[in-house]
């Protein structure tokens, strides 16, 4: 078995102060013996004027890659915003980015599913596409806890990308969020698990949490959830660390009695 880590987090405007409070919270989660610990969408800022800045500052990936290093664990940064490949688009991307445990960045996900939706709480909209362009790249990668499928937040809602991640052989599902509190309230839990019962994967979820303004306010709930869609250990609405072990033997045998892969005909 490996263990792994979900950071819950209230991020707010300054970078520097999400920054810190992200090291102690992946310093709590190397102690208890995480291998991989992932955190949560926007982590280093939850102000969407900063991202060009963030986007344009290659600094980040450094000190990211560092923080991964001197901890000796493999990093998860949940989403970053980072330049789009198309030099003449202006908005940037939504990236969720795998540091190694030497440091090294060994995978990037763009966020491919945009939250562009009509909330009702007091934030009222959210425009996701004013400010980012989406992804168009599935990725799965290699890590010492299970082949580990990214996505991102509101990917959570479109099950094919899940299926396709399956397909390319994830055990493992990250979502990095920053579940809005009403949405969250109503759907977080049960669209979890679904992925996870679905894709017969771990699903490891980190939200944002609480107030970040006078107008956004996020549900928090961060958790681990196994293949057969129990929750294992979560969070409530403030920040923390939540663990768990991840067990692939028991996946495995539980995909061997199941296989609905081999049962679609559509």
């Amino acid at each position: 078995m490996s263990r792994v880590a979900a950071i819950q987090m209230n991020s707010l405007a300054d970078p520097e102060q999400n920054f810190e409070q992200a090291l102690q919270l992946l310093q709590q989660a190397r102690d208890a013996g995480a291998l991989l610990a992932l955190v949560p969408e926007m982590f280093l800022s939850m102000n969407g004027k900063c991202y060009q800045d963030l986007a344009g500052d290659l600094g980040w990936i450094d000190r990211l890659g560092n923080a991964a290093r001197d901890l000796g664990i493999w990093l998860v940064a949940g989403a970053v915003p980072q330049r789009d490949p198309d030099p003449a688009e202006t908005r940037v991307r939504s990236a969720s980015m795998v540091f190694d445990d030497q440091g090294e960045l060994v995978a990037r996900y763009d966020k491919i599913h945009l939250f562009d939706v009509s909330v009702g709480d007091a934030q009222g909209s959210y425009r996701e596409s004013e400010r980012f362009s989406p992804g168009d790249e599935v990725v799965v990668v290699d890590t010492p806890v299970g082949k580990l499928g990214l996505s991102i937040c509101y990917d959570v809602r479109f099950p094919e990308l899940y299926r396709k991640l399956r397909e390319q052989g994830a055990e493992l599902i990250t979502v990095p969020a920053a579940f809005t509190w009403k949405t969250g309230q109503a759907h977080w839990d049960i669209l979890l698990r679904a992925r996870a019962v679905e894709q017969q994967c771990y699903v490891i979820a980190a939200n944002q949490c609480g107030w970040h303004d006078d107008k956004r306010q996020t549900w928090g709930h961060s958790c681990i959830i196994d293949a057969w869609g129990r929750p294992l250990q979560s969070l409530g609405e403030e920040p923390g660390v939540v663990i768990a072990d991840i067990d692939l033997a028991e996946l495995h045998a539980l995909r061997q009695r199941m296989p609905v892969l081999e049962h679609r005909r559509v």
